[in-house]
Formats: structure tokens, sequence, C-alpha cells
């Protein structure tokens, strides 16, 4: 997807206001698990959001958005955000995060989506890697005990005997 910033989308430094870029990520997220899942979706949830650089009044911004691991009904979506001034030719990436969304029926509740199958090193290595991303939501949202988060365990040296 991509937009070009707009005064009404700065703030009075003339920077893009954060609300209009998580506004942009939920819709490009949004579309790309979609389409995966062939479903209306919800978002579930945002993981960190940051601005590695400001993006300015006047810049073309790119989001680009894949479906990373598919669960049951959910979709891990990663956003990776670029910034480009035209006329002076220089593009960075000025932000990248992951959204969550749930794929429901007409009636709003919960429906399994398909596989989401990784080709490249990059797509292998964020399938491979979401199963902890996804744990380490579920235990922040109160949603799984720590101790159950077996994909955690070795970020934390956790051992069998100091799992209660």
């Amino acid at each position: 997807m991509t937009e070009l910033v707009l005064p009404n989308d700065t703030n009075t430094l003339h920077n893009l206001m954060g609300g209009r870029m998580m506004h942009w990520m939920d819709i490009v997220s949004a579309i790309a698990a979609q389409k995966h899942s062939n479903r209306i979706v919800v978002t579930a949830s945002v993981d960190n959001v940051s601005f590695a650089e400001s993006i300015k009044l006047g810049n073309v911004v790119t989001l680009e958005a894949k479906v990373t691991r598919a669960f049951n009904s959910s979709m891990e979506v990663h956003i990776v955000v670029y910034a480009e001034d035209i006329p002076s030719g220089k593009k960075a990436m000025s932000n990248q995060a992951f959204f969550t969304f749930v794929a429901v029926d007409q009636l709003g509740n919960p429906i399994d989506v398909p596989e989401a199958i990784p080709e490249t090193e990059e797509e292998i290595r964020l399938y491979n890697d979401a199963l902890r991303r996804r744990q380490l939501r579920l235990v922040l949202a109160g949603r799984m005990k720590p101790r159950e988060a077996t994909e955690l365990r070795s970020l934390f040296d956790i051992k069998e005997d100091e799992k209660n």
C-alpha cells in the first residue's frame, strides 16, 4: 500500500502522526490477512510500534504486509514501512511491527484459516519465530501461564524444576 503524507496527516513539526501510521498499518495488514483467509478479519493485537526514522510531510510511505503464520483462526501479519523523499532519492525503513488478526464468520465467531506456507529464508525465519511471539502475546494478555509457554523457556533459561 502506498500513501502520500499530506498536511492533515502531520503534527506541528510536519512529521507523520503515529496514529495515522497505525491506521495505515491496520488497513494494510487487515488486507493481507483477509486475502490469506478469504474471510472477514478483526484486529486482535498489535505488537510494539516505534519509529526508527521520522516520516516527513511530502514523503511517500510504502507499507508491505504479509501473513507470517496462521494458528487455527488467528494470523500473524508482519508489516514493514518505508518512507521515501522522491526529490532527494532517499528511502529508509521507518517501522516494522506484527499485528494479529482473527478470521470470523458472518456472526463474528472465530473460523479456521488456511495454513501459511513459508517459501523464502526470511519467510521461514519469521514463520519459526512466530510461535514464540504468539506465546509471549498470550502470556502478556494473561491468556497463558508463563510455565505453559514452552517456546519461551529457552529465552528465559527456565529449567524443568523451576517451572512452578
